[in-house]
């Protein structure tokens, strides 16, 4: 898989963020088009790719562990009753093309593929939108169309009998520092609190920097986070967190994440607020 010039989206005059679509990566990562590395107004990193504990995650971006059976978030399955399984099983995603590409945001076409079939076809919209003069804020819709003739479902780690791990669907990977980030949402403070529960927002906050994530629809706030700290620092969506997701033939499944990039420390007012003002920009 040939590796192109990443595209740079811009803020304020500065790059961003860059973004990857086609990365020359072992199949096992289940290769696709990510963000990375995306930084705030001051030039801090806070996406990591390929890291040392999990080196399927890549940047920010859509990833999903269970396409009918596919392995489309990379590294091993969860397979009932025996657990992370290694398995021959994983997709890709292709780059079709853009239909925008522009300094402050970009339109794509995506093609998920597996066992030589085309089950997803994705059309994906990323933009940048300034915020203050210390934070701005990365607009991601995608919408997964089911184009393989069939009726097909999503499914995560959660719906294959491993509690607590419902993740799929938008997935933003921070780096590691020395000490795990913050984490709070409108519902409370900590990781134990804010993972797995539906939210208006939730936010990681590191040594100096702030992510909030807000979705930005109603049917996205209504599926739970799925939150990492302790381990590593990591937020995304679930869209199987109690049972599979039906996905009929010709259906479209569409979900918008605006996640607010900031530098220094937020509290819970100035996460709010930002959250609020990245939603209805």
């Amino acid at each position: 898989m040939k590796t192109e010039r990443p595209v740079a989206l811009r803020c304020a005059g500065r790059t961003v963020a860059r973004y990857t679509t086609r990365p020359d990566l072992a199949a096992d990562h289940a290769p696709r088009p990510h963000l990375h590395p995306v930084t705030t107004l001051a030039g801090r990193t806070v996406t990591e790719t390929v890291p040392g504990d999990h080196r399927h995650h890549l940047g920010a971006g859509v990833a999903v562990p269970d396409v009918a059976g596919y392995n489309f978030w990379g590294g091993r399955t969860f397979v009932r009753d025996r657990g992370p399984v290694a398995l021959d099983n994983h997709g890709v995603q292709h780059h079709d093309g853009f239909k925008l590409c522009d300094p402050d945001g970009f339109v794509e076409e995506l093609s998920w593929t597996a066992g030589g079939e085309r089950l997803l076809r994705e059309h994906r919209t990323v933009a940048v939108v300034p915020l203050t003069d210390t934070a701005w804020a990365l607009d991601l819709t995608f919408s997964l169309a089911n184009v393989s003739g069939r009726a097909l479902s999503i499914g995560s780690p959660a719906t294959n009998g491993r509690p607590g791990a419902a993740y799929g669907g938008f997935f933003w990977r921070a780096p590691k520092e020395a000490a795990p980030p913050a984490v709070f949402g409108a519902s409370g403070d900590g990781e134990e609190t804010v993972h797995g529960v539906p939210g208006d927002w939730v936010a990681l906050v590191g040594r100096e920097w702030s992510l909030v994530f807000a979705g930005a629809t109603a049917t996205t706030r209504r599926d739970p986070w799925f939150v990492r700290a302790a381990a590593y620092p990591g937020v995304g969506s679930s869209l199987a967190s109690g049972a599979r997701l039906p996905v009929a033939a010709g259906e479209t499944v569409v979900r918008r994440v605006v996640t607010v990039v900031a530098d220094g420390r937020l509290d819970r007012d100035g996460a709010a607020a930002l959250a609020r003002r990245a939603v209805a920009s």
